[in-house]
């Protein structure tokens, strides 16, 4: 992925025919480069001019590379460090990733590894300071769950910033417990109505004899019962916006009439004869297959172009792994301070099952599955124990796979999947000269899942 050819990399490195070797190789790729002899130096540099990215050396006079990665991501944590290590220092450059380095290059370096070290890098920090941007714009909204950095997150952190200042007419469509609600919230508290009413409505949980009424209002003896006057909710919601959820459900003769106030702005209660006119924007929700339900004649297709102005479709869990451990750690903190506990984070073995479980209930299932972990923990540490039973039941079923592989069936012709994985595996350890923790980083996995592994494919190693 090409990069901005203005971005500036620091090379920090004591010898200076491999300063020079590497500030040449910068501006070939079309960076700009500047240089430190030391760490204490790159420090300087840091703090009086901009810097995107540095390639840091391990070993230099004065102040070393874990060193200097120190006090500079304590300075500045946004920038990006990459350690430059000899390949029998490797223990040490885990050391400095674990001191806020970004990841690590070994010597004799291998250029087409380090330019794809250098882009992840610098698109993780474009993805930051994006998402920081898109969060200032969302700033009033207070919504922990309605955050995140994978990239399904940021395009509707993108699309909500977009159309929230706007008076348009917005259909939310996801899965159920995606967040449709906390979206509309989103839209609604950034938008130029946001001093005034939001109301919500939930069209499935009101009976349809009642719907119009709610939705309109009536007037004093309408019907049975009806012994004074009700506004209604469009009523409620005027200069505000009204959020109708699960529109799909909405019976057809009410869709008849939604679909006249949205385009005349006026209402008519049950029981009148006069029109009343409203100004309220409309942000409608739904969980079912819209266009399924037209064809099916059970939603009419002029109310659904008139909703369907601007959509927004908000990622299942399943299509942005990476938020877990935050979503998860944010909901494991709001409960356990409910509950008067003292919780220290997740283990590997149970993050391990919360990022390979598939969340057909989304973000609201993982809340859930995170207050009884925080109910049931007596530890410091949620362990798969305190999670529900199908992730017990995930890892039961992963654990009886492994012990019923027997690795002498495996032929590179007949399992070639197998073969790769294992081949994978192999040269990660390879790489990281056996450390077994840095192999699983690097592999994406657990350090418990490699042991697994392991001892799936019949690979020995020291210390096992």
């Amino acid at each position: 992925m090409a990069k901005s050819p203005k971005a500036t990399i620091l090379i920090a490195d004591d010898d200076r025919s491999h300063r020079l070797m590497l500030t040449t190789m910068m501006q070939e790729w079309g960076f700009d480069a500047r240089e430190a002899s030391d760490g204490r130096e790159a420090f300087e540099v840091v703090r009086t001019k901009p810097v995107d990215l540095i390639l840091m050396d391990m070993r230099m006079p004065n102040m070393d590379g874990i060193e200097a990665t120190r006090e500079i991501s304590s300075y500045n944590p946004s920038i990006p460090i990459v350690i430059v290590t000899a390949f029998s220092s490797i223990p040490t450059a885990v050391e400095a990733v674990r001191s806020g380095a970004f990841d690590y290059v070994t010597k004799p370096i291998d250029f087409e590894a380090l330019r794809v070290v250098m882009d992840r890098a610098l698109e993780h920090t474009r993805l930051r300071e994006e998402n920081e941007r898109l969060r200032g714009q969302l700033a009033r909204l207070q919504a922990s769950e309605l955050t995140g950095s994978s990239p399904a997150m940021q395009k509707l952190l993108e699309m909500i910033a977009l159309v929230a200042p706007t008076d348009t007419t917005v259909l939310i469509t996801g899965e159920s417990g995606t967040g449709k609600g906390l979206v509309a919230r989103a839209i609604h508290a950034n938008s130029a109505r946001r001093q005034k009413p939001l109301v919500e409505v939930n069209c499935a949980a009101i009976p349809a004899t009642l719907i119009e009424s709610e939705l309109f209002g009536h007037e004093k003896g309408a019907f049975t019962g009806a012994d004074r006057q009700r506004k209604g909710r469009f009523s409620a919601a005027e200069g505000g916006t009204i959020f109708l959820d699960e529109i799909g459900e909405l019976p057809l003769p009410m869709q008849a009439k939604l679909l006249h106030v949205i385009q005349e702005g006026v209402i008519q209660r049950v029981g009148s004869d006069v029109t009343v006119p409203v100004d309220v924007r409309v942000i409608a929700a739904t969980n079912r297959d819209i266009e399924k339900l037209i064809q099916e004649g059970l939603f009419r297709e002029d109310l659904y172009y008139r909703l369907n102005v601007f959509a927004v479709a908000t990622p299942p869990l399943r299509e942005r792994v990476e938020d877990i451990p935050a979503l998860a750690q944010d909901f494991l903190t709001r409960f356990s301070r409910k509950n008067g506990k003292t919780v220290k984070g997740i283990s590997p073995r149970a993050m391990d099952l919360l990022l390979r479980y598939p969340w057909p209930g989304n973000v609201r299932e993982l809340e859930n599955a995170m207050e009884r972990a925080a109910i049931l923990l007596r530890g410091e540490f949620v362990s798969p124990a305190e999670l529900p039973l199908a992730l017990q039941t995930l890892e039961e079923k992963s654990e009886a796979e492994d012990s019923r592989f027997d690795p002498g069936d495996i032929a590179c012709g007949e399992a070639d999947l197998a073969c790769i994985e294992r081949q994978a595996i192999l040269d990660r350890l390879k790489e990281t000269g056996g450390n077994k923790s840095e192999a699983a980083r690097r592999l994406g996995i657990t350090r418990r899942t490699l042991k697994l592994k392991l001892k799936k494919y019949g690979v020995a190693t020291e210390n096992d």
